[in-house]
Parts: C-alpha cells; structure tokens; sequence
C-alpha cells in the first residue's frame, strides 16, 4: 500500500484481513465475537500496515495496564488436576483484580508454539508484559525474547533466566532438608519420582538430591523422570516398589504424584508410613484429605504467585529489578513418614 503509515485507517486494516471494520475494533478492544484466528490475522494485518488504533497508542504510552499474558505447556486435562498452577494462577489474579487487569492464559504445544504466541502477544499490543515459567537450561525463549522489549518476569532460579528477572525457591536447600529429614529417621535408601529432566528446576532438585545422598552416605541415588501426572507417578512407584532393593522412603515433586504412589503402594501391600514412608512437595489440600495425611515440602504457592505478578508489574512501570527469592519450602511432617523399617514398632 503506499502513502505513510500516519494514513493508514481501520478500513484499511480490515480490507488487508478481509473482515469488517467492526471485527477490527473488536479484536483490538479484547472483546468476544471473532475467533482466535481472526484476530490473529487482524493483528498481522495490522502490523503489515503498521496501525494501531489510537487508543492502543495511548494505553501504550500511559503505560496502563489491561491483560497480563501466560503461556502453559501443560495438557489441558493435568492442568485441571495439578494443584500448584490452580493456587499459583489464583495468586496472580489476586494481585491483577486489585489493579483491574485480566490474564491471558494459552496452553500450548512446545517452546516453539509458545515463542511465537509471546511474539504475536506483543507486537499485536494484547497484553502489557509476561509470566514465563517451566524454564529448561540453555531455554530457547531467552535469546527469541529478550530483544523484543516485552517487559517479563521469569518463574525459575537466576541461573536459567537470562536477562528476565527471576521469582523462585531455593529447591536445592528443600531438597537437602527433605533427605536429611528421612536420613534422620533411619532411611538408607531413598528414592525420588521428579518432573521432566529437561525442566531447570527438575535438574536443581536432582543435583541436590544425589548431592544430599552421597554426602549422607546413602548410596546410589535413585530418581526416575516423570511427567508429573498421576499415571506415571503411580508407574514410577511400581518401579521402585518391585526393584530387588526397594526404597523404604520415596519423595515426589508434587503432591499429585505422591497421593498416586500412596494408592500404589496400598495395593502392593505395603502400610504407609511402616513399611514405606513417602513425602510430597508443594502440600496443597490433597495432602490433608488422604489417609494417613502426607508430609509435604510446604510453601504458599498462592503468594508465590501473588510475587510474580507484584515484580512483573514493578518491570511494566519501568522498575530496575533483579527479581525476587521467595520463602523456601519447609517441611511439615504428617502420617506418611515414619522412621526406618526395623527402628521402630508398630
């Protein structure tokens, strides 16, 4: 099109998309009554042309703040039952009400999907800033995303984040405490069912978890790599439970897995915490209503999340900020451990 991008107008946009100028308006202002995939071509449209409606233009420049955007690669079914996202999204929206702001959320595929989400995000001026989480080492979305400008705030440890400031826990301390924990009731072989190896913070717990077990003296540490569901948390623990040396303590990455190892267990045989002692981590309401109650690794994943949305907003307003270290998890011991198989009477 020629003539300057000053005179570029809404129809010219809409014609570009082949949409009305009232599905253009719409796809702008966030407002249902076009599809997913209209609005996305209204947006390249948009960006071909070089338009932005006026009032874009000066939320833009005010700096006001209308939607956060966050990208799960989560299935939609586990999303559904994993407790921490539900309490960590909780958290987010506990801080975007008080500010009158929506969030964004989109499941995807992969790394690639979610790269080019936040770029179609950002340059389609949908959301004001990010909330990156489920960081791998050497992750890809640091050098894809750190030039566009987007503000960010990164959920992971400061050594995978890159130039985003970073929200985490030390997990590598709770990890230490929870196998020092089991050692201290007589446990000499301990075991963990851990997330996907490729996920930064899975790699931190399972460094420290062997660290821990050697320097206790342990032996072989072993960990088995799950995709934090349920059904292999269940068939990491058949696993263990049938090796010729079982473990008689295993700690899981989240609660979901280790109530699922908990039924595994009980159906093999085994009483929990006599024979075998198990510990969860993040300790949200499942492990209160199992029987016996499971001992958890605990943090307030809802304030958790209440952070990451305070420090991203900090980094929308323009605030330098090297991020935020939240409370460690701690441990609360409940019914599920129990010293050592042959230190103890029933």
């Amino acid at each position: 099109m020629s003539g300057s991008a000053e005179r570029v107008t809404i129809k010219d946009v809409a014609a570009r998309a082949g949409v009305s100028k009232g599905a253009v308006s719409l796809a702008f202002n966030h407002k249902p009554g076009v599809s997913e995939a209209t609005r996305e071509r209204i947006f390249a449209a948009a960006r071909e042309l070089g338009w932005a409606p006026s009032a874009t233009a000066r939320s833009l420049s005010s700096q006001r703040v209308d939607i956060v955007g966050l990208a799960l690669r989560r299935p939609a079914r586990l999303l559904g039952l994993e407790p921490f996202y539900m309490d960590f999204i909780s958290g987010i929206e506990s801080v975007l009400v008080e500010r009158s702001c929506s969030l964004l959320l989109r499941l995807v595929r992969d790394l690639d999907e979610e790269i080019t989400l936040y770029k179609e995000w950002w340059r389609g001026r949908m959301i004001a800033g990010a909330i990156l989480v489920d960081f791998h080492e050497d992750d890809p979305r640091v050098p894809s995303l750190r030039g566009l400008g987007m503000p960010a705030v990164a959920v992971a440890h400061p050594s995978l984040t890159g130039p985003f400031p970073a929200v985490w826990t030390d997990d590598a301390s709770a990890v230490a405490e929870a196998v020092r924990y089991l050692a201290a009731l007589g446990h000499r072989s301990i075991a963990r069912v851990g997330g996907p190896a490729e996920l930064g913070h899975s790699a931190i717990r399972a460094r420290a978890f062997a660290a821990t077990t050697r320097e206790l003296g342990l032996g072989e540490a072993r960990q088995i790599a799950t995709g934090f569901d349920e059904k292999e948390g269940a068939r990491a623990t058949r696993t263990l439970l049938l090796a010729a040396e079982r473990p008689t303590a295993i700690v899981y990455d989240n609660d979901i897995m280790a109530v699922a190892g908990a039924g595994v267990a009980a159906e093999m045989g085994f009483t929990i915490p006599y024979d075998l002692s198990l510990l969860a981590w993040d300790d949200s309401q499942l492990c209160r209503i199992t029987h016996p109650t499971m001992s958890a690794m605990s943090h307030d994943v809802h304030h958790f999340g209440a952070e990451v949305a305070r420090v991203l907003f900090d980094v929308i307003g323009g605030a330098r900020t090297a991020g935020l270290q939240v409370p460690t998890p701690s441990l609360t011991p409940r019914g599920s451990t129990a010293p050592a198989p042959g230190t103890h009477s029933p």
